[in-house]
């Protein structure tokens, strides 16, 4: 059930013509009253042919007018207005009914609490079966004004209160972090104008989606202007820059005016003291593209920074601004990544966006190696690098169940659920992402003795998993990743410990394939030359032999050489 607090008018005959009248699609049927302040006495249009609705707003309107009469300055934002809607799989709910959802929120608002004889004046008009809509005037009987400050937290509380008893759906409480939602006007607008999203939606995505770009508040106006949005800047007499304002071209009012949204307003993140905050503590010593000529891809060094988030987290340490990051990097690799991905990174990045914000205040120095991998990828990205991409989006799917985690012991229940929806849609980018890799895995399998063995090393280094990895599909194609890397001078079991250290594979859908993404990051450099150097005196075991060894409990030590390699599995 959700109840959205409108802004103040002055106009109640007009709300009311609009309650009682029959909708923008002729939705408005059998409109009446099912609650308010006094029901004995009270004209309702909806039932009595006789009455009106000028007689109806004057009857609430009474207070204001002698308040503005005794006290000489008229009242202007006298309208309070408030639908209450419940959600579409909820039960029919009687007139009863909805008159108590009605009077427990006016209650918990302040408009007429519980035993006041003196309250304000209101009434829940009742238009449609899954809906109310609550009018009140904000002048109380003896002339003062109603205390209706956080009224929008109460409401929502009564709300949930009323989910737990009527049995409906139940919903998350609020925290203050929330983004605002569209308003009729606005969702009505982009509907008639062709327009996919409201403009607070298309301008919370541009603004989001310029941050791993810049480095400081000038380059950002730049680059939202440079994107076709309209920006409107505040100064000081100095001429720094306080805060900005954000436009849709195309969106204008009746006067043919720009209409701008402030960055507060778009999402409490996103004004520009808090973006300033976490542009100055990403600046980087050197620009990205100083570092194109690094021998690790920008995908690979995004995962090695991922690394270290399950640890950051787990200790509580600057954990809000690891999670803030988090989200940049989701939008940059968005932007970057091939169009098969794309749009599940980002829907993922959208989802994610809810995540980023929480009543903890995010410390966001802490969080500069994700946030220096993000601009990498945006500035220094190139193209497609097939194991590595694939295993950045699968070290994306991991941070991001911990990030899940982190909010659920925190009992923050939006950005939980928001960690959520983006976790499902990463899977999805990460399943397609492996799928050429598998497919060229899956198509020089070493022989089956040599699978054997490396099975034995799977329940040896992950014994609770075993089953699990053996019987997943992509278990062949580790089994060839596994020979990949025994042939680079590696220990496969070692190998197999620490994949499941850096991921645990509880959580795992199929955890073969997260062994193949890890250890093709953590194994994609040659062994240490002492390793190489064992595994060259140990040249002449053979599979049998080794086979024989795990047998009698004895563990591999070793690895083999390419061309070892290629003289015993003749692959």
């Amino acid at each position: 059930m959700i109840a959205a607090i409108k802004p103040a008018g002055s106009n109640t005959r007009g709300l009311l013509a609009y309650l009682y009248g029959p909708g923008d699609h002729d939705e408005h049927l059998d409109p009446h009253i099912v609650a308010g302040f006094a029901m004995l006495g009270m004209p309702d249009p909806g039932r009595d042919e006789n009455a009106t609705l000028t007689e109806l707003a004057r009857y609430l309107d009474q207070p204001v007018r002698l308040r503005n009469s005794e006290f000489g300055g008229k009242v202007t934002d006298h309208v309070w207005h408030c639908p209450v809607r419940a959600a579409p799989e909820d039960r029919y709910l009687s007139d009863t009914e909805w008159g108590d959802i009605a009077q427990r929120i006016v209650q918990a608002a302040g408009i007429a609490p519980a035993g006041d004889d003196l309250a304000c004046r209101w009434i829940a008009v009742r238009h449609a079966d899954d809906h109310i809509h609550i009018l009140a005037t904000t002048v109380r009987e003896d002339g003062r004004r109603p205390k209706l400050h956080d009224s929008g937290i109460r409401v929502g509380d009564a709300c949930r209160e009323a989910e737990k008893d009527y049995g409906l759906r139940r919903l998350k409480k609020g925290d203050r972090t929330g983004t605002r939602r569209p308003t009729q006007a606005e969702m009505h607008k982009a509907e008639r104008l062709g327009w996919e999203q409201p403009s607070p939606e298309w301008l919370q995505a541009r603004i989001r989606a310029a941050i791993p770009h810049v480095t400081n508040a000038g380059e950002f106006i730049a680059y939202l202007e440079a994107s076709g949005v309209e920006v409107q800047v505040r100064r000081g007499p100095s001429g720094d820059l306080l805060g900005y304002a954000a436009g849709r071209p195309g969106d204008v009012n009746e006067a043919g005016e720009q209409i701008y949204h402030p960055g507060s307003k778009i999402s409490p993140d996103l004004s520009l003291p808090k973006i300033k905050a976490r542009l100055e503590s990403s600046r980087p010593e050197e620009h990205p593209t100083a570092r194109r000529n690094h021998p690790s891809t920008p995908w690979r060094q995004a995962t090695d920074a991922l690394d270290t988030l399950h640890s950051d987290l787990a200790a509580d340490t600057h954990a809000q601004a690891h999670i803030t990051a988090l989200g940049e990097l989701l939008e940059a690799t968005a932007q970057k990544v091939p169009a098969n991905l794309r749009t599940e990174l980002q829907a993922a990045a959208k989802a994610f966006a809810r995540a980023q914000r929480s009543q903890i205040r995010a410390e966001d120095r802490a969080a500069h190696a994700l946030r220096s991998a993000a601009r990498d990828i945006v500035h220094t990205a190139t193209g497609p690098d097939g194991s590595a991409l694939a295993a950045m989006v699968a070290a994306l799917v991991w941070a991001t169940i911990v990030a899940r985690r982190w909010h659920e012991a925190k009992h923050h229940a939006h950005q939980a659920d928001a960690a959520g929806q983006a976790v499902q849609h990463l899977q999805t980018a990460a399943d397609r992402a492996l799928a050429p890799t598998l497919a060229e895995l899956t198509a020089r399998p070493p022989r089956e003795q040599t699978r054997r063995v490396f099975a034995n090393d799977v329940r040896a280094a992950v014994p609770d998993h075993a089953e699990r990895i053996l019987a997943d599909p992509a278990w062949p194609a580790l089994a060839t990743v596994l020979a990949d890397a025994e042939a680079r001078g590696h220990q496969p079991h070692q190998l197999l410990k620490e994949a499941a250290v850096q991921r645990e594979l509880t959580s795992a859908r199929q955890p073969a394939r997260v062994l193949i993404t890890r250890i093709q990051h953590t194994g994609r450099n040659p062994a240490p030359n002492r390793r190489a150097e064992a595994a060259r005196r140990r040249s002449t075991i053979t599979p049998s032999v080794r086979v024989q060894q795990i047998h009698n409990g004895q563990l591999p030590s070793a690895a083999t050489t390419p061309a070892e390699q290629q003289h015993r599995w003749r692959r």
